[in-house]
């Protein structure tokens, strides 16, 4: 969706139930001709690709590197900004509030990229095919949660395959009022429900990650941005020739070792399904984050920023590009935000597929148990995906300074989702079990919210020593703690990994703490120039 400006919801100001009312009820290649829809991701039958998917992160990545630099004066930003087209940033209802800052007043960033297979112009129609969809609702056939550390020393993307089955929660659209009711499909028809916001809501309720942005492109955008980028390094570990005899594969021809792609070239790597690996949609993610990673180097390296015409021609193509929320509408914000992702080094960029496993019957896939939630659990709680986070000496646990029937510690129901509903009573529950302990003083907070792990957050400098003993009191891990700069008491928030008992379940007994990724996740380090994409056999020459 384009056009005229939609007002954001804060969604600590979400219109939800009160804390203890009843639970609600509860593409492929642009060439590739003759081939059927697809119908997802199978064993024995890999996914069928619309054709119209392309990895538009590498037109966002320059947009949020470069697109404040152009310049030439306040006229010119004026312009670029009446470039960009805006949209909602949540439809839905769920109340997820965003994380608490750090000891030093400082948190995590959270944007979601997105690229469109629209074809609401000439342009996307040609570079797309399929003429007869030009009326058909786009589909968010590639989707990335780019998250920055509240420190920014680092940044991990993580990409969920486009046909991964996921709960999309009921959405509403901005536009023409129509609600989407809630349903379980593959997440990139979540586009079609209203908007990019409800794909921002799909993702919050899937990861439990609270979501800042988003920014959205389509088909002509990459192309446009593929050539103003120039030449981007890639490789390949064989002879390619993405094409087959009934028409599949994007037109990508290279011989063994490393190219520079840009224009046609570029957007034939970034699409190419049939000749990446096994001919699905995960080697072609990983072609995506290789190229990605390598146009980053390229540009902190400076070899495209040293033309003024040529940075010119960036900062429009993105501006042109782009769709963003309300939040990020303006070359100003864009601006701003390439300062912090300018400085996280390329040694401490990674790229990850979330964990994914076949459904039963091998149609498509869903998120791999455990590790898929391993992951999302990483970036909820800050944590770099590379394992590389400075690890401190545990200082000794300091001894609490308040005695319990002194404490005052708030506690609020936390297990809201749209999709299983919140737990009624659940605050009432967990302070009845605090006022047993000796905890007198404790007091509810009635308004209901939406956090998938259990937390006591505690002022900085001071309370660390009264939120372990609290912790402890109910079975807690010190990971449970966390420590605000803005937070003035101890506050206790019940979540989605505790909705039912009085005693906090316990993790299997050969639970490991994660400190990176699952290999799974098949991680992409942003400094490795030796990365080179393996060719399928059937298509070699």
């Amino acid at each position: 969706m384009t056009g005229t400006a939609t007002a954001v919801k804060d969604p600590a100001k979400s219109t939800a139930s009160p804390a203890d009312a009843p639970a609600p009820p509860a593409s492929g290649d642009p060439a590739a001709g003759p081939e059927p829809e697809a119908k997802g991701t199978r064993r024995s039958r890999k996914p069928r690709s619309k054709t119209r998917r392309v990895l538009r992160w590498s037109a966002i990545t320059l947009a949020v590197l470069i697109v404040g630099t152009a310049g030439a004066g306040y006229w010119y930003y004026q312009h670029l900004n009446s470039n960009l087209r805006k949209d909602a940033l949540d439809l839905g209802a769920g109340g997820l509030e965003k994380p608490e800052p750090n000891a030093f007043g400082q948190t995590p960033l959270n944007i979601l990229l997105l690229g469109s297979d629209g074809r609401n112009s000439e342009k996307n129609i040609e570079l797309g095919g399929a003429r007869q969809d030009a009326d058909r609702k786009p589909l968010a056939d590639v989707q990335m949660l780019l998250h920055v550390s509240a420190d920014r020393s680092n940044m991990s993307v993580i990409s969920i395959p486009r046909d991964t089955r996921v709960p999309i929660p009921e959405c509403k659209d901005p536009d023409d009022g129509k609600v989407y009711p809630q349903t379980t499909a593959a997440i990139n028809t979540s586009l079609q429900h209203g908007g990019p916001g409800c794909t921002v809501a799909t993702w919050k309720e899937l990861t439990g990650i609270y979501i800042d942005h988003f920014m959205m492109v389509d088909f002509s955008g990459v192309v446009d941005m593929a050539d103003a980028i120039g030449g981007v390094p890639v490789c390949v570990d064989k002879n390619v020739y993405s094409h087959d005899r009934k028409g599949h594969g994007s037109g990508l021809k290279l011989t063994a070792g490393t190219h520079s792609v840009k224009g046609v070239q570029a957007l034939q790597w970034l699409r190419t399904r049939y000749g990446f690996e096994d001919n699905t949609d995960i080697g072609r993610a990983k072609a995506q984050h290789m190229y990605m990673n390598s146009m980053v180097r390229e540009l902190k390296a400076g070899t495209k920023l040293t033309d003024p015409m040529k940075l010119r021609d960036l900062a429009e193509a993105a501006t042109r590009a782009l769709t963003v929320d309300e939040g990020l509408g303006s070359v100003k914000k864009l601006y701003d935000l390439g300062g912090d992702l300018q400085r996280v080094p390329t040694e401490r960029i990674t790229m990850v597929t979330m964990p994914w496993q076949y459904a039963a019957g091998g149609e498509y896939v869903v998120p791999k148990p455990g590790d898929a939630e391993q992951t999302f659990s990483l970036l909820r709680n800050d944590s770099a995906l590379d394992g590389k986070d400075k690890k401190k000496k545990p200082a000794p646990d300091p001894q609490p300074t308040t005695a319990k029937d002194k404490l005052d510690v708030i506690v609020q129901n936390g297990t809201n989702s749209t999709v299983q509903g919140p737990v009624s009573g659940r605050a009432n529950v967990i302070y009845s079990r605090l006022v047993s302990l000796g905890y007198t003083g404790a007091s509810m907070d009635s308004r209901l919210t939406t956090q998938a792990d259990t937390t006591i957050t505690f002022p900085a400098k001071e309370g660390r020593g009264d939120a372990l003993a609290l912790a402890k009191a109910l079975g807690l891990s010190k990971d449970a703690l966390k420590e605000s700069a803005s937070a003035t008491r101890l506050r206790l928030v019940i979540g989605n990994d505790w909705r039912r008992g009085t005693a906090f379940p316990k993790p299997p007994a050969d639970t490991k703490e994660a400190d990176k990724a699952p290999e799974s996740a098949d991680a992409l380090n942003g400094e490795d120039k030796k990365a080179c994409m393996k060719v399928n056999p059937s298509y070699t020459f």
